[in-house]
């Protein structure tokens, strides 16, 4: 497990390297990934985050997220992860990335450059138990209204995602990605 994340400046250039719960005590903006993996029907992945997460359990999020190794790619690094969480190894690309601030009732905040990666992949995964309890697949506009109705439901990158940058998930639906 990772327990270092790359800090990073508002153009993402690396300024140092600090401890995972460090940089999110101290908000520091630092490197970080989020995986969408589409099945053949153009249904989202999201996974239920388990009960041991340090922030945000038992929330509904994307595939995948993390941070990134310092001297691995980013999507190197996504690609690990993808598979130590859900069991999937497939090819991912960076479609977009965005910074995003939020903080916890823990005392802790997300202060991160989000690397945003979409994959396709159409078996079921298999859990990683101190990552997700649950998992399902749902269509980006089914997922959109229960994002507007349950948002209690989601994590924060997840709503930020969804509120911000849906016209990627529409350009994946039409097939202009």
């Amino acid at each position: 497990m990772n327990n270092k994340v790359i800090l990073v400046d508002l153009d993402n250039n690396k300024v140092g390297i600090e401890d995972k719960i460090e940089a999110h005590k101290k908000s520091l903006l630092h490197r970080a990934f989020s995986v969408f993996i589409f099945n053949q029907n153009k249904e989202i992945l999201l996974q239920k985050r388990s009960k041991n997460k340090y922030h945000s359990a038992l929330l509904w999020t994307n595939t995948c997220c993390s941070h990134p190794h310092d001297g691995l790619s980013t999507i190197k690094c996504a690609e690990i992860r993808l598979k130590q969480e859900m069991g999937i190894e497939t090819k991912i690309k960076e479609i977009f990335s965005f910074i995003y601030k939020e903080s916890f009732a823990n005392g802790l905040t997300e202060y991160e450059y989000d690397h945003v990666f979409f994959g396709e992949y159409s078996k079921d995964p298999v859990l990683n138990p101190d990552e997700a309890c649950d998992y399902k697949w749902i269509s980006i506009f089914e997922l959109k209204s229960d994002i507007e109705q349950n948002p209690s439901s989601y994590t924060a990158w997840l709503k930020i995602i969804f509120n911000k940058h849906f016209k990627y998930f529409e350009s994946y639906e039409n097939n202009n990605l």
